[in-house]
């Protein structure tokens, strides 16, 4: 099972985003059994906080199921239990540098950093962004597995 956890400033945008969007595109393709996917944040501010509306309207219209999702923040147990921590900015990436050190497990979902909707509220840009970034992790996760 590949183990992924997608990492956002506060857990209420982006990275719940991809990881509801993930587990979409997982199910859709029957591959839900050879995954486990989650989300977290690099900082405290949203702890225990539902996804952000914005990104809620955007799962909405999949029909994805978010109801349960609170905001939580990355530990140490995180680094160690998952195989991929993506983020979603090179801010986030440098946090977790900051946090844990450098490691081979933190990467960026996208070569361009993904637009933050808290500040832009382009929920669709942003939600395009990360759908073309998690096809392309899909895609090269199945190759290489």
């Amino acid at each position: 099972m590949i183990k992924i956890l997608f990492v956002c400033h506060g857990n209420i945008c982006r990275s719940p985003m991809a990881e509801y969007l993930m587990k979409y595109k997982l199910e859709k393709l029957g591959l839900t059994n050879k995954f486990e996917v989650s989300s977290a944040a690099t900082s405290r501010e949203e702890i225990g906080n539902p996804i952000h509306y914005g990104t809620a309207n955007i799962l909405n219209k999949f029909n994805i199921d978010y109801s349960k999702k609170k905001a939580r923040q990355i530990t140490g147990d995180d680094l160690n239990y998952y195989d991929f921590i993506i983020c979603m900015d090179h801010n986030n990436l440098y946090n977790l540098e900051r946090m844990f050190g450098k490691n081979n497990k933190c990467r960026l979902l996208n070569v361009k950093d993904i637009a933050d909707p808290w500040y832009t509220l382009d929920f669709n840009k942003t939600f395009k962004e990360i759908d073309s970034g998690l096809d392309n992790l899909i895609t090269s996760l199945i190759k290489e597995n």
